[in-house]
């Protein structure tokens, strides 16, 4: 059984200690060699297969003409501010012609655009083709990249350390932007780790009143992310990794890892309060706890695989090299955390308040003549609360399902998408630079449009898709046809007369789909697609949007199958994903009311309002419904095993809840400090993970686990635990024993035979 193996397995490493350690840091030094020798940047590839914005790069990329690639763009503005662009012979034009010649020379680079060479030609040249503002205070260096698979994060460090190298020297004010930045630039979130390590570590402090015991979970969080982010470095070597993975593998990583080590800890120093050695300690707690620990990992881990059904490469890689963190830390937990364990020794002995909360819930568990001997006292405060919801369930239900149902009317008005540059901290040269093209050229010049049309012979078409892309309102401009030679392959460059994020941009391109290209192509052969960073971003939402059902089904199926397999009950498992939509509802709308409606915006630092980023909704809910198993299985199990004892259900409930509540709340407030870090980063992106998973752990610690739980519990009564006969005899045994552990663990830890009534 995995409790044997797991008591085996704690009981060694703590035996063993510095074996296991040494073990641990070997595996920590290869990787990280690994992850230098082999290991490649992350890197946004936001495509997937079937899509229309997916088939216009495959035309471009067969006609060969390099728009299917990478994009930059160098945007400068004369620093005198009397000076224009329009002035021949002036300092700012030759500052111009010198840089484009240099970005030119750049590896890699394709080809440039020449603001200067157009000036040179004729002002209106170089306004018509979108080089230079009309009022000559703006002008743009466009710069082509081949397509990303050929290029990496040193390109993108050559054209910033490009700019930095010149600023000095030219009379110009230089920024960038465009889709190389959006594809190499890392997301940091070293500043948000190590604040979130430090919250973690007061409230453990706190909660255990010992340096030693706080530093433990500490240490191993640390060293199983060193492992995790160093293997997802590796994976983005040989694949596409989102530049989102490493930041959201840290954020869950280190909530679930030290949430994990919590549970394991505060076992270890109950058993040591029993009298137990330190060494049987640490492997009875690795058994105990450890299991649903392995559980509820497995279900993390799970949940999060199942974001391959969105079929977007890049979410599915990004769920897998999530998961490897997750699985690094459950091994941490039965493994490296024990060997600490075992090497602290008694020290540990001294138990703070989590220890005594789980004392008192192994206290009630245990028969009375144990329970004087752990010397443990009820959790009165709790009970008085649980047993007061318990007493008025219906007004309880009724205002706790009230609140979070308000909490979640604004997900009507939700709106995926991609925050486009303008979302970005003043701070970044990204921003800047949007801001000065669309001071300069409109909005819709920081997302052109590609359309690429494969015209089958019909030699009209190309006239009549220019033409009718031109006349639609949502477009501001078209540059000239571009067209290729060999195959015939024509590129459109279109400006929106919208910005990237706007809905209304979305609506251009859904119009252009539907209505404008058919129209002018016909019923012929020839065939047009609308593609580009914009487009792609775009049908990436649409595609998510979609898939999240199918998702959001699989998930709550397989939670009710697992629940059902562990309580027995057809009602209870019902309740609980039910209940757990709820509190990701209210997530989700308080996500839209800061980040779309900019409520308490500027409490994270957020500059501006954004659309949901598209693929975030898919992710939090695969995370958060793994993460709420945990509490689920925790305190659910504490009431069923109280009403298999007493036969009562208000006393069950009481107890159940009562006995569990500390425990809950210190663990979850653990996560939320650790999540709330991650809220003040610079990328809208990293905000929005941070806010989610921090706001829906709150409300699910807090209202329903102490609220809605107890009263929707109490309205129900015995039906909780109703379950057919023939369906009783048709399920196996869950994987989960009566108290969210294994009850012959159990028993071998504390030398008694479990009773036949505890499940």
């Amino acid at each position: 059984m995995l409790s044997k193996a797991l008591l085996r397995l704690g009981g060694g490493a703590a035996r063993h200690p510095w074996r296991v350690i040494a073990a641990w840091l070997i595996a920590a030094t290869l990787a990280v060699m690994a992850a230098i020798a082999f290991g490649g940047r992350t890197a946004d590839s936001m495509t997937a297969p079937g899509l229309d914005s997916q088939r216009a790069a495959e035309l471009i990329e067969r006609a060969g003409t390099g728009q299917e690639g990478m994009t930059a763009q160098v945007v400068v503005t004369p620093l005198d501010g009397g000076a224009t662009f329009f002035d021949q012979g002036g300092s700012a034009r030759t500052a111009l012609a010198r840089l484009q010649a240099e970005v030119e020379r750049l590896p890699h680079v394709l080809g440039t655009s020449d603001p200067a060479g157009a000036l040179d030609a004729g002002g209106d040249t170089a306004v018509r083709g979108g080089l230079v503002s009309a009022d000559g205070r703006i002008a743009v260096v466009r710069v082509q990249y081949p397509d990303q698979s050929r290029l990496s994060a040193e390109d993108l460090d050559a054209l910033v350390d490009l700019g930095d190298r010149l600023r000095p020297e030219l009379p110009l004010r230089i920024e960038m932007g465009g889709n190389l930045f959006y594809a190499f630039s890392e997301s940091n979130g070293g500043a948000s780790e190590l604040i979130g390590i430090l919250a973690a570590a007061a409230i453990l402090f706190l909660a255990f009143g010992s340096l030693v015991a706080a530093a433990l979970p500490i240490g191993m969080a640390v060293f199983g992310l060193t492992i995790g982010v160093a293997t997802m470095t590796v994976l983005a070597g040989v694949t596409d990794v989102p530049t989102f993975a490493p930041v959201l593998g840290s954020m869950v990583g280190l909530g679930v890892g030290i949430d994990y080590a919590l549970f394991v800890l505060a076992r270890h120093r109950e058993y040591l309060a029993h009298g137990l050695d330190p060494h049987e300690a640490a492997g009875r707690a690795v058994a105990t706890a450890g299991r649903p620990v392995v559980f509820a990992g497995g279900v993390v881990v799970v949940s999060i695989l199942g974001l391959a059904v969105a079929n977007v490469p890049f979410m599915t890689v990004g769920g897998v090299a999530v998961s490897i963190v997750v699985l690094t830390m459950v091994a941490a937990s039965v493994t490296l955390l024990p060997a600490f364990l075992g090497a602290a020794g008694p020290r540990l002995a001294r138990i703070g308040r989590i220890g005594r909360a789980l004392q008192t819930r192994q206290a009630g568990r245990l028969p009375r003549r144990r329970a004087a001997v752990a010397g443990a006292a009820p959790a009165t405060g709790w009970r008085r609360w649980i047993g007061h919801v318990s007493r008025h369930p219906v007004l309880y239900a009724i205002g706790a399902a009230g609140l979070l149902l308000t909490a979640t009317l604004p997900v009507l008005g939700l709106r995926v998408g991609l925050p486009d540059d303008g979302s970005l901290p003043q701070s970044r040269t990204e921003r800047r630079a949007y801001e000065l093209v669309a001071a300069g050229f409109g909005p819709g010049t920081n997302g052109p449009l590609v359309i690429a049309a494969d015209p089958a012979g019909d030699t009209g078409v190309l006239d009549r898709l220019v033409g009718a892309v031109a006349a639609d309102p949502g477009i501001a401009s078209v540059a000239p046809t571009h067209i290729d030679r060999g195959t015939g392959i024509a590129t459109l460059v279109v400006f929106p007369t919208t910005s990237p994020q706007d809905k209304a941009t979305a609506d251009t391109i859904a119009r252009l789909r539907a209505d404008v290209l058919p129209t002018a192509i016909g019923h012929g052969p020839a065939r047009a697609h609308v593609g580009g960073a914009t487009a792609s971003l775009s049908d990436v939402g649409q595609r998510t949007s979609q898939r999240l059902p199918v998702l959001v089904a699989a998930v709550l199926a397989m939670s009710f199958l697992l629940l059902m397999l562990v309580f027995r009950s057809i009602l209870v498992p019902l309740k609980a994903v039910l209940l757990n939509l709820l509190s990701i509802g209210a997530s989700y709308g308080i996500m839209v009311a800061v980040f779309q409606w900019g409520w308490g915006g500027a409490l994270i630092g957020l500059e501006a309002t954004v659309p949901i980023v598209s693929f975030i909704p898919m992710f939090l809910f695969a995370i958060l419904f793994g993460l709420s198993m945990d509490y689920e299985v925790f305190l659910l199990s504490r009431v069923r095993e109280e009403y298999l004892r007493t036969g009562d259900n208000g006393t069950a409930i009481v107890e159940g809840v009562s006995s569990t509540a500390r425990i809950i709340t210190s663990a979850a407030l653990i996560m939320v400090a650790v999540f709330l870090s991650f809220a003040v980063a610079e990328d809208p992106s990293i905000k929005m993970f941070g806010l989610g998973l921090a706001t829906a752990i709150f409300i699910d610690a807090t209202v329903v686990r102490m609220v809605l739980v107890p009263a929707t519990m109490t309205l129900l009564g015995r039906s909780n635990w109703w379950l057919p006969r023939w369906l009783d005899r048709l399920l196996p045994r869950g994987p989960v024993g009566a108290d969210g552990t294994d009850s012959d663990a159990d028993a071998e830890s504390t030398g008694e035979t479990p009773s036949s009534t505890a499940g």
